[in-house]
């Protein structure tokens, strides 16, 4: 009997925080729809809403981007889900996208979706490499209240 109680909270809470992400999503989503694609040479976009690309972040770039022969960009989105709420995904990408915004450094290119965004602006790329693992990460981001502790998942400030 207990558990079925801590079950039917669990789940009811799980559903709740799925149904406030989804809102989120939603609601970011249409204030994006009349707005057109911009790179980072746009100049709308104001310095501090910029993504800086540390220089791990381009090394290791460089670094793959040689092993795989081409010029593969680092894709960077948000997804809903995530210890936190949502969380960060990364992906190498050799496509574009109508919606995407570009930015550069050093001839390595991060690419992020106008939804993603939204989430991510004024933050940081960096690639880490720790004793458990490596990878790129986002820090210093400014619209996230929280995250957890393998800093892929993070909380939107409301």
């Amino acid at each position: 009997m207990a558990t079925r109680s801590i079950l039917a909270r669990f789940s009811s809470n799980f559903a709740l925080r799925i149904r406030h992400n989804r809102r989120i999503l939603t609601s970011n989503s249409n204030s994006f729809s009349s707005s057109t694609s911009a790179a980072v040479s746009d100049s709308s976009s104001s310095p501090q809403d910029d993504i800086h690309i540390t220089d791990n972040c381009v090394r290791r770039m460089k670094e793959l981007q040689a092993s795989e022969n081409g010029k593969k960009m680092l894709r960077l989105s948000v997804e809903a889900g995530g210890c936190s709420g949502f969380q960060y995904a990364f992906a190498l990408d050799d496509n574009k996208n109508n919606d995407d915004r570009i930015f550069e450094k050093d001839g390595v290119k991060l690419v992020i979706d106008k939804i993603s965004y939204d989430f991510v602006k004024g933050s940081s790329i960096d690639y880490v490499e720790e004793l458990i693992r490596s990878a790129f990460q986002v820090v210093e981001n400014p619209s996230a209240v929280g995250g957890c502790s393998c800093k892929s998942s993070f909380m939107v400030k409301q």
